[in-house]
């Protein structure tokens, strides 16, 4: 996320007196000069003053003295100069090189503290300027704060020189002890101005060099402090986020990114919603002290941010020993996290399952979508055939909306109060084209099943599904792709149940000639084939039913009563979908084309039904009357006028006998193909068993 901040006031770097750097630009003079004279600092080089070697050692040491206290601050002296890298943030020091060796020597030895001073105060002057970010305005304001000890040390030492108590030799001795911590911190400042790092990289170098310096406590505990110290405003941010849920980051350092862009109705409306996994999302650089729990303080801010969205202004009880500003061995900052977790996580469950009832819009959802009462549906399959035999783009959608509500008033399902959220839609494909085109599933030989051809002509049984109206913050465990899902199961029970009618309506027509003795004759070939696929119709909704839905609804029902946070709700919500998907044969395409087929067959075979029994006898009209004579059921007696008309056979037409041998072959032969599909898939699917158990025995019996 691109942050916008001011920029520091263009007055503040072309001014050096605010910020001291006339120092370094203004040649320095010496201050034991007794005539007051001033010396330019190449005055070694342009030959202006004498070469400090043309004094004895002890005036010398005198004079090195005095510029090694002004480079200590970074100001050049009348033979100290300073050379800057052109391009780079490097700088060194020189000295004049008629001077005693044994000074230069000495002198030589304390310019690394000299050049680390330089370095350490341009960067805090350079990285307290606003857009540098919260770090690194802390990490300089630390650095400030060691900057005045050290020049309180030179001013120490200042002191000594004018009492004539400090020798080279002294100075060396006292400035030794600032030497490794000055040099460790030079060393961090030159990697953050090189690649310009701020946030949580300033901390993960500060740390790294911490730990790279164990031999020496002094500078460990130095490069500790730093950054406790720089982290401070990082802990501030944390703790807004996962006490609050906010995130309160104005240079954009946090390691945690919101995505503005995505909202919350898109879980709703689009199956690859990425609201919940990428609203708020983990960066590339984590502090290192966080990075084992930065997934957890991620979602304890996003629970919270939930409950936010619903209006209510959750925070989490934060005390004294809650408080996130420093962090150490202890870990104290851990357990402050685990809390404001569990305390997130259970206050966002206990509004979803309590007020929001999750668990009672899953039980509805199970009773409409995946047929569990499906009373409603016999009636809506009755009042809204004519619509549903229509083709899928000449239906009415609000016609069926009107018939379905009117099927839901007058059953059960009137009881529910949530059956108004009940909605029906028309999709515009049949399931095997749907499921082609949910990519996150793991659809088994899907290079195989672009020979699933799309029916020429598909009317709205095969395309009629219903909807359910979810709010939020429901939307978060029941999205459209979970929504989606659990269409397809429907799609598939429904054509399934559909099928079961029509065969049943068959069977029935066979019943209603069934005082008739045919034995031997087409109508009883076609009496034993129309009850071979109800048996088949019947298992298979058998198994859908009671093999898969409901079994793995209960394991999901206990697992949800058990989940301690939202995430587990929708990991066993989402485990529940896609196990029964694949159960249901939607993830095998070999298997459900195989299944498709024999439906199709069986609608077939039962819209011919009436053709081919009244192709096949003449059934007599019967006119019938009632003797009057009492007594007793068995004692009433009917007679027909013609008794001979009763008793005709009609002989049996051969092109009927050709057909339904034609449908009795055709339906074998796709269940005995489907054996050693289900015999082999058993073997890595343990599921087929069961499919198989009720499957593999039908049609044996003609």
């Amino acid at each position: 996320m691109e942050s916008s901040c001011p920029s520091t006031p263009r007055w503040n770097l072309d001014r050096p007196f605010l910020t001291g750097r006339f120092h370094q630009e203004i040649k320095g003079t010496s201050r034991l000069a007794a005539d007051g004279k001033g010396f330019p600092s190449d005055s070694f080089s342009s030959g202006l003053e004498n070469p400090i070697g043309c004094y004895d050692a002890a005036v010398q040491e005198l004079i090195v003295i005095d510029d090694l206290l002004f480079a200590l601050v970074g100001i050049e002296g009348r033979y100290i100069s300073i050379k800057r890298v052109h391009g780079k943030a490097d700088v060194s020091f020189q000295i004049d090189a008629s001077m005693d060796l044994a000074l230069q020597e000495l002198a030589k030895r304390i310019f690394p503290l000299c050049e680390s001073f330089l370095l350490i105060d341009e960067f805090v002057e350079s990285r307290s300027q606003v857009k540098n970010g919260l770090v690194n305005h802390a990490f300089a304001a630390a650095l400030r704060a060691l900057l005045l000890d050290y020049q309180a040390m030179v001013a120490q030492l200042e002191h000594q020189f004018r009492l004539r108590r400090l020798s080279i030799q002294g100075l060396w001795f006292y400035c030794q002890p600032m030497m490794g911590s000055m040099q460790a911190l030079s060393t961090v400042i030159r990697k953050v101005s090189a690649n310009n790092y701020a946030g949580s990289t300033v901390l993960n170098l500060l740390q790294s060099q911490a730990k790279a310096m164990a031999g020496d406590s002094a500078v460990r505990s130095l490069l500790e402090k730093m950054t406790h110290s720089a982290s401070n405003a990082y802990l501030s941010i944390l703790e807004r986020w996962i006490y609050e849920g906010v995130i309160d980051d104005p240079y954009g350092e946090f390691f945690i990114a919101e995505n503005n862009s995505l909202q919350k109705e898109s879980l709703t409306q689009d199956y690859d919603a990425k609201y919940w996994r990428q609203r708020y999302s983990l960066k590339k650089d984590i502090p290192s002290f966080l990075a084992n729990i930065a997934g957890t303080i991620l979602t304890t801010g996003k629970y919270l941010n939930v409950m936010r969205e619903c209006g209510y202004n959750v925070q989490v009880p934060v005390s004294e020993n809650s408080k996130l500003m420093t962090f150490g061995s202890n870990h104290q900052y851990l357990e402050c996290v685990k809390a404001a977790y569990e305390f997130a996580s259970g206050e966002l469950l206990s509004l979803v399952k309590e007020k929001y009832d999750l668990i009672g819009k899953l039980r509805y959802i199970k009773h409409y979508l995946l047929l569990d009462q499906g009373d409603f549906l016999v009636h809506f399959m009755d009042i809204a055939r004519e619509e549903l035999l229509k083709k899928h783009d000449e239906i009415s959608v609000e016609k069926l909306q009107s018939l379905l509500d009117l099927a839901l008033r007058t059953t059960a399902a009137a009881a529910d109060p949530c059956h108004e959220d009940l909605t029906c839609c028309v999709e515009r494909s049949s399931v095997l084209k749907g499921l082609s085109r949910l990519k996150d599933l793991d659809i088994k030989n899907v290079s195989h099943s672009n020979d699933l051809q799309e029916p020429i002509s598909i009317t709205g049984l095969e395309t009629f599904s219903l909807s359910y109206k979810i709010q939020w913050p429901l939307s978060i465990v029941i999205s459209r792709k979970a929504l989606t899902k659990y269409q397809l199961i429907f799609r598939f029970l429904f054509h399934c149940k559909h099928v079961e009618r029509q065969l049943c309506g068959a069977w029935q027509m066979h019943q209603g000639v069934r005082a008739l003795n045919y034995r031997g004759t087409a109508v009883s070939r076609s009496s034993l084939l129309c009850r071979s696929m109800l048996r088949f119709i019947n298992s298979l909704l058998h198994y859908l039913t009671f093999e898969v839905l409901e079994p793995n609804w209960h394991v999901m029902h206990g697992r949800l009563q058990t989940a301690k946070s939202i995430d587990e709700v929708i990991q066993h919500h989402d485990f529940f979908l896609n196990k029964c998907l694949k159960e249901c044969l939607l993830l095998l395409p070999e298997l459900i084309k195989k299944m498709e087929k024999l439906k199709s067959l069986c609608l077939q075979y039962a819209a011919a039904t009436q053709w081919l029994i009244s192709s096949s006898i003449d059934i007599p009209k019967l006119d019938v009357q009632y003797d009057g004579s009492g007594g007793s059921e068995k004692s009433k007696q009917w007679k027909t006028k013609n008794p001979y008309q009763g008793q005709k056979v009609m002989t049996r037409n051969s092109a009927v006998t050709d057909s339904i041998l034609k449908f009795e072959r055709e339906f074998n032969a796709e269940l005995q193909s489907l054996r050693p599909i289900l015999s082999s898939s058993s073997q890595v699917e343990p599921y087929l068993t069961h499919l198989a158990k009720w499957l593999l025995g039908v049609g044996n019996d003609q």
